[in-house]
């Protein structure tokens, strides 16, 4: 059984795409950081515009989004589904307090344009069931997953 935070103290976040090229400098005081696939030679994933001194809410969500987006891959194509090339996750990891008691707790965002959304759902779903991560997490704290609509990222 999960705890639900009462006062989120702070949030880490992350923005991570499936990529092939380079990495890119920033002159905002944030890095993109190439993360590959294990067994996947030339199919990197990007954690764009970190911190640079991310908290480790901010650690956490870039290994497991860097994870799941690679369980993505695998489940979609297990489904014979071909993934976007612009699709995206987006994970935020709060530390927050309930009492005194301290705990985490994450929300999930997956953007796959020109997917159909139960079809991106079921992705969704299947990915969890294979990524360590949120195999580590599940039952222990509260994750919400979403599909989040290419029209939504526009507005």
């Amino acid at each position: 059984m999960t705890t639900k935070i009462q006062t989120v103290l702070l949030t880490g976040k992350t923005h991570t795409t499936a990529s092939r090229r380079e990495g890119a400098s920033r002159d905002d005081d944030r890095v993109d950081i190439q993360m590959s696939i294990p067994g996947k030679a030339g199919n990197e994933i990007t954690l764009k515009a970190i911190q640079l001194h991310p908290t480790a809410e901010q650690l956490f969500a870039g290994a497991w989004s860097a994870c799941y987006t690679g369980a993505l891959g695998v489940a979609a194509k297990a489904r014979k589904v071909a993934l976007p090339s612009d699709m995206s996750v987006d994970i935020e990891v709060d530390l927050g307090q309930t009492g005194h008691a301290y705990f985490i707790q994450a929300r999930i965002d997956v953007c796959m344009p020109g997917v159909a959304t139960d079809v991106a759902e079921a992705i969704a779903h299947a990915a969890h069931q294979m990524c360590p991560y949120s195999k580590a997490v599940h039952g222990n704290i509260d994750v919400t997953t979403s599909i989040v609509a290419a029209e939504a990222l526009a507005a």
